[in-house]
Order: structure tokens, then sequence, then C-alpha cells
């Protein structure tokens, strides 16, 4: 009787997007050590361009391009077709970050930062778009909370029954804070169930990240429905 080996599962395709080469060339070898298939661009034409022809499951995306920059990159590329985008960027003005998150990147990092983050970082946002395709599958109950309607199987939401476009986290930060309304959660947990990030990622920087996010969201479905509780989290509150 013989048995059946089941296929190695099909490599992840990268795509590095970043005008200097010595970086890109890092982020490509690192990745590649990683088991990725890389794709690199070095301008915001080119990366649109191979974008298309590739199909990545993850882009990695300096915000400071020639041609045209990043955050026009990322409109073009997920108007294409969804896929997870890892800001690189220079600067770490609240302003630009929340930009960033508003044309549909997942996440951001500020330069410097170190390659073994860059790889939690992107294992992390492939780990949460696998649940996402899982969840769907299993078709869960849509919740309510204070005019707040999300359906994880279809993954909209509605504010007062008018759609609202969220990004695939923003969904996924506030899919978590309705499991739990009007419950205070820390900004670690967050990032343990939403980012999927380890505790060796509770830094100043991954708090950051927790409260650009929420601070986007707070844009879409209203700033009184988040409550910050300073030093500890956030919650969603049943406003009805």
């Amino acid at each position: 009787m013989t048995s059946t080996t089941p296929p190695a599962p099909r490599p992840r395709t990268a795509l590095v997007v970043e005008d200097e080469r010595t970086i890109n060339d890092a982020l490509a070898q690192r990745l590649r050590a990683e088991g990725y298939v890389v794709e690199q661009a070095f301008d915001g034409p080119s990366a649109v361009e191979r974008a298309a022809a590739v199909r990545p499951d993850v882009v990695l995306l300096d915000v400071m391009l020639p041609g045209f920059d990043g955050l026009e990159v990322c409109r073009r590329v997920q108007a294409a077709r969804p896929v997870p985008v890892l800001m690189l960027t220079a600067r770490d003005d609240e302003a630009d970050v929340l930009v960033g998150l508003g044309v549909g990147a997942d996440d951001y990092l500020t330069k410097p930062f170190s390659m073994r983050e860059v790889v939690a970082r992107v294992s992390a946002l492939l780990r949460r778009v696998e649940r996402a395709a899982a969840l769907a599958d299993e078709r869960p109950a849509t919740l309510e909370v204070g005019g707040v309607r999300i359906d994880p199987g279809s993954r909209r939401t509605t504010v007062a029954g008018e759609a609202v476009h969220l990004t695939p986290t923003e969904f996924d930060l506030l899919l978590c804070l309705a499991r739990a309304p009007g419950q205070v959660l820390s900004r670690e947990r967050l990032l343990r169930d939403v980012w999927d990030w380890g505790d060796a990622w509770a830094s100043a920087s991954a708090s950051r990240t927790v409260d650009s996010h929420v601070k986007a969201l707070r844009s879409k479905v209203g700033a009184s429905r988040i409550r910050t509780v300073h030093g500890v989290g956030y919650a969603l509150e049943d406003l009805a």
C-alpha cells in the first residue's frame, strides 16, 4: 500500500518596492532566505506594473518613490485587488501614517528597522489573511453594537445603515472590539488578537501602531463609539 505525500505549500510571493537599491536588495535577500519568492521594483510605475503581473501575496512599500509615491501605488494596487501592504516610511508623523492607513495599508514600519521585525510583520500579515479566509468559510453570525453592524463572513460593515469601507486591519480591529462590547481591551491583547504579534513586539512602536489604527477607525465609525482608557486600551461602546 502506497502513501501519498501532501503537496508542499505554495511559496508566498513578496513584492519589495524601495528606491534605495541597498535597502531593496537587503530586504529581498532576507525574505528569500525565509522562503519567499521575491519581486523587486524601484519606482511607482514599475511597482504597479509588477503587482499586476505577479499578483503578490504581500507588498512591502516605501512611501517616498520616484515616478509617483507609495501612497499612490497603494491606491492603485488595492483598487486592482486586495493585498496586504506593509508601508515603510522614514517619517513617523501621525498625519503621514494615517494617510497611509487610509489608502489601504495594513501596517507600517518606521525606518530604521530590523530585518527580524520586517519578517515578523510580514508573517503576521499573511497569517491574518489566512485566518480571515477561514473565518469567511465558517460564515459566523453578524454582530451589531450601537448601530455598527459587522458581517464577518462577507467582511462588510455598516454604520447606522450606511456602508463603510474598512481596510482589512480596521475590520479585524473593529471585529475584535465588537466581540467584547463595553470591555476595555489592552493594546497588548489587540496586538495579539488582531495583528497576531507575540509579546516580543509589545513596544512603544507597537503601541503607536494600535493607536494609529484606532484613530483611523474612529474617523469611519464615529469617534464617540470607541472609548479610550489612557494607559490601558480601548472599548467599543454601545451607543444605542
